[in-house]
């Protein structure tokens, strides 16, 4: 028996081979596959990815003149030693036991940067310490603005790892007051990425196509930083790392390829805390991490509305596995910055549980973003408790505050199975575009979810469809 959902939510029940064609029938394309092949393509995925290799060479960023002293600056030092390690064929820079005080990091070729146990890389809190300008993207949106914490750009072989703590110091005290919200540190008289030369007037460079080189953000723009930003690298490792309380989102790799993200533990409560964003990248494996973030805990990005559609690199061939996400706006999340489409994304092992965990999946777009988002496997995730639903796919995020356009995104082919949730609002809560095919293809099986306190709100999405699945104890097919 299979159980249909049409655009409004009603319930049409088919069984037998009628149900099949049916449902081929209504998807306009072949039948959603969640078996074992797909997650065979999970497999190559991760078979492809290798990580890097480094030679022997081990340069102490103490011999550079860093010193384990949180009032001494250090970046000088730091950078200088990267810079040596990459020169003589690369290897371990490495920072030892003690607290160093740096700004932005400038992360090189075949340089592996070892934070050892029981060291702190401490970072500034002052705008000044991450100048000049570098070339970034700042929500999707090209621009030159204050340097990432930690920053490379078109690098390849790179590395931080350790066990030690990047500590990003962002508080209401500094940073993460530029939202401009009073919860965050903000008050009346000061200033903040609203005010009309910041936020607004990167909006309006994506809108008129203005040059790249002509969006120089930085001082006076109030556009918080990310803490690491890789952008065009090739080869990557994070590994063991804990990073705390970032300016911005925490992991960015951008552009980049071939990236392996293991065994780092998030703790970064700010506003716009994103645990990890691939952005229009491929081939990327985050493993054995804990998020407890202000914002989605993993969010996968491909670029905002007129740069997104300009570069229109997708981000793809993505497996996540094995991780925890605790607090955050969502737990695995496609978008919103979504316009050059997603792809080959796969979900296993993860344990998400927090009432401050909003949904466990989630897709946000709208109608400026356009794109794709496809082929979506979800498999074997044990939710305690979100705070709204289980699956969240918005075709309308944030349309308020950008106006409706006519580039309609597409989500096909979402697939979850062996779900198990014990308390959320919603189990479905999907809002497509009313005459508009922008969801269709949403599969769930195998899945059991308790303590739900609503029925399922579907509204514009076609082809939805739940087999064995249980809500309160309840078979819906």
């Amino acid at each position: 028996m299979i159980k249909f959902l049409t655009a409004r939510g009603k319930n049409f029940h088919f069984s037998g081979l009628p149900a099949l064609v049916l449902a081929i029938f209504l998807a306009g394309c072949s039948p959603v596959n969640t078996g074992d092949k797909n997650w065979e393509q999970a497999e190559k995925i991760v078979a492809g990815i290798e990580e890097p290799e480094f030679p022997g060479n081990t340069y102490n960023i103490t011999d550079f003149g860093a010193v384990a002293d949180p009032e001494v600056n250090s970046t000088e030092a730091i950078n200088k030693a990267i810079e040596k390690c990459s020169n003589s064929g690369g290897g371990k820079v490495v920072v030892p036991s003690g607290t160093f005080f740096t700004g932005a990091i400038h992360l090189q070729s075949n340089v592996n940067l070892v934070v050892s146990e029981n060291a702190v890389l401490s970072f500034s809190t002052n705008p000044e310490d991450y100048l000049p300008v570098v070339l970034t993207r700042w929500e999707g949106i090209d621009c030159y603005n204050y340097s990432p914490l930690i920053y490379a750009y078109d690098k390849e072989n790179i590395a931080i790892t350790g066990k030690g703590l990047l500590k990003g110091n962002a508080s209401t005290e500094n940073w993460w007051k530029w939202k401009g919200r009073k919860e965050y540190g903000w008050k009346e008289g000061e200033p903040s990425q609203l005010l009309p030369n910041a936020r607004p007037k990167l909006n309006e460079y994506d809108h008129n196509n203005v040059p790249v080189e002509e969006r120089v953000m930085g001082e006076g723009c109030y556009l918080r930083p990310q803490f690491i930003n890789l952008y065009k690298c090739r080869n990557i490792l994070i590994s063991d790392i804990t990073i705390e309380n970032s300016p911005f989102w925490i992991i960015h790799p951008l552009l980049s390829e071939n990236i392996i993200i293991r065994n780092i533990h998030v703790n970064s409560l700010g506003t716009n805390n994103d645990g990890c964003d691939p952005e229009s990248c491929k081939n990327v494996l985050i493993e054995h991490c804990y998020f407890n973030t202000g914002d989605d805990c993993i969010a996968l990005k491909s670029g905002r509305n007129n740069d997104g559609r300009r570069w229109n690199v997708p981000v793809e061939n993505i497996v996540v596995r094995d991780c925890h996400m605790e607090n955050g706006h969502g737990g695995v999340v496609l978008g919103s910055e979504i316009s050059g489409g997603a792809r080959n994304v796969f979900v296993e092992n993860c344990k998400m549980d927090s009432p401050e965990l909003d949904r466990a999946i989630r897709i946000k777009t709208n109608s400026n973003r356009g794109g794709i988002v496809e082929n979506i496997f979800v498999r074997n995730v044990e939710i305690g408790e979100v705070g709204e639903a289980i699956l969240r796919v918005n075709c309308n995020y944030d349309i308020k505050n950008e106006g409706q356009d006519t580039l309609y995104p597409l989500v096909r082919n979402i697939n979850l199975s062996k779900i198990e949730c014990a308390k959320t609002k919603y189990a479905l809560l999907l809002q497509g575009i009313e005459g508009k095919n922008c969801i269709t293809g949403i599969h769930i099986s195998d899945s059991h979810f308790s303590g739900v306190e609503k029925e399922n709100k579907i509204e514009f999405a076609n082809n939805v469809t739940l087999e064995n699945v249980t809500i309160n104890q309840e078979l819906v097919n």
